[in-house]
């Protein structure tokens, strides 16, 4: 083992054959079943699935094998799964929890293993802290047991299973699909070479609306994208093909499809932020559903004002869903979100689910009769304008302290003319001015990158936010 495996936001992310080894992946599986045993869960089981990177099919069998020695039931996805359909699927098995091999929105060159909780979400500091110690045990031991697939198949340790069927199920308790299918909308859908290739096409089949897929097969390289993660810069494609197709929407999810994208109908990005406050409208005055919405930081104020237009109240959590859910359970939450593009909602499963907050904003273009970009025109009359920039920049591990020491030394009291009223510094550092705009700078829990963000009144303004703070982190 080159470096100690430590788990990020969520789950543990490495480049291929360099630290995301076979002996790495087989030490973490190690580590959840001597977890499960601790917990008094191996008894319930695990569900072990994957996505279209290189060789996740082959990590997820390594990884069975580990856990079928430790005694403990698989139950193996057969084929590339979204993580959201895993999720549900330990609820809906009432298993111990899940494995899945995935880096998300990582670049090609990454893998990931992820570790969700017996309630299907993702794993809290406290449970990850444990998975880690026990991991890093075994791999420093390196004596793990492993039971042969074939032969845990055979004893039946381990079963393949395909969930689909029980998320479609579930899917339909949530939303009436039939009125979408119905509208004759035309769609054009980017599932990004991820493990969310096809579902939405099957879902929406079979009716006067229709769905055109692009990057609709598996390919671990993820052509044409700088990493899977459905933002404006990866998907000129599918801004291309909704303009070419005069499209009524277009939509994307990311490479494990627990992420979404809105591309409206002249092939304009939405942002997470927009797309967030739009699916809190949509479940407040669209459905009339009443409950608190959780976000993270970096996630819209919007909500602070739908929260006093609706009377709901609004909790804030730290960057990672591991933080969003818990708050979700506690209130019974109608939604939670982040700036990632990750929405969970309730009656579902605590963890995000690019799918069906997809299918939400279909049934909000339906319910409403409006376009995307006079839904967000409508959004707008009701909380005024809100623009948001991000902007990722790679930095040697080395100069991580330096960045630090620079913007803690020099917070400004004072950016484009408009003073801070607030310094929060629980993730990152996030400066709040008098006029509710802010601007955050935060290191990636996954990989090493600096993210800058903002939102205030106006683009032009959101960028020179965005600059201030690269200046100001000197990167």
């Amino acid at each position: 083992m080159t470096n100690p495996i430590k788990f990020g936001t969520d789950g543990w992310r490495a480049i291929i054959a360099e630290d995301f080894t076979f002996p790495n992946v087989r030490a973490c599986a190690r580590g959840v079943a001597d977890y499960l045993k601790e917990a008094g869960l191996a008894e319930r089981g695990l569900i072990i699935g994957y996505d279209t990177r290189f060789a996740s099919e082959d990590f997820a069998a390594a990884a069975a094998e580990v856990v079928a020695a430790n005694g403990i039931k698989v139950l193996l996805c057969p084929k590339a799964t979204p993580t959201p359909i895993i999720s549900y699927g330990v609820l809906a098995h009432r298993c111990g929890g899940a494995i899945i091999i995935t880096a998300s929105h990582n670049p090609a060159a990454y893998n990931g293993f992820k570790y969700k909780t017996d309630l299907g979400s993702s794993a809290p500091d406290e449970t990850t802290a444990k998975i880690e110690q026990y991991t890093n045990r075994a791999a420093a031991n390196n004596k793990i047991d492993r039971l042969p697939l074939a032969e845990a198949l055979d004893c039946r340790l381990v079963e393949y299973i395909d969930l689909d069927a029980v998320y479609f199920d579930q899917i339909h308790n949530l939303i009436d699909v039939e009125p979408i299918k119905r509208a004759g909308l035309k769609i054009v859908v980017d599932s990004m070479y991820g493990a969310g290739c096809g579902y939405l096409k099957k879902l929406l089949s079979g009716g006067k609306t229709k769905v055109i897929e692009i990057d609709g097969k598996r390919n671990p390289l993820f052509p044409g994208f700088a990493r899977p993660e459905p933002i404006a810069a990866n998907l000129k494609q599918l801004t291309l093909a909704v303009k070419r197709h005069k499209a009524s929407v277009g939509l994307a999810t990311d490479g494990d499809a627990d992420r979404m994208g809105i591309m409206d109908e002249n092939g304009v990005f939405l942002t997470q932020l927009q797309v967030f406050a739009l699916l809190c409208l949509y479940l407040l005055e669209v459905r009339g559903e009443r409950g608190a919405i959780v976000k993270t930081i970096t996630t819209t104020s919007m909500t602070y004002r739908l929260g006093e237009l609706f009377k709901v109240m609004v909790f804030e959590e730290d960057v990672g869903f591991k933080n969003v859910a818990p708050v979700m359970l506690r209130e019974n939450a109608l939604i939670g979100g982040e700036e990632s593009g990750g929405y969970g909602f309730r009656g579902h499963v605590a963890e995000r689910d690019g799918i069906l907050a997809n299918l939400y904003f279909l049934d909000l273009m339906v319910k409403t009769g409006k376009t995307p970009s006079q839904l967000l025109d409508y959004l707008y009359r009701k909380v005024g304008p809100h623009y948001y920039e991000r902007v990722d920049v790679t930095f040697p591990e080395a100069d991580r302290q330096a960045i630090i020491s620079r913007v803690r030394d020099n917070a400004p009291q004072v950016i484009g003319g408009v003073k801070v009223v607030r310094l929060d510094t629980g993730d990152g550092f996030r400066f709040i001015l008098a006029d509710n705009s802010w601007l955050l700078i935060r290191f990636s829990g996954t990989e090493p990158v600096l993210r800058v963000y903002s939102e205030t009144g106006s683009t032009a303004r959101a960028r020179r936010m965005l600059d201030f703070g690269r200046k100001l982190a000197g990167v």
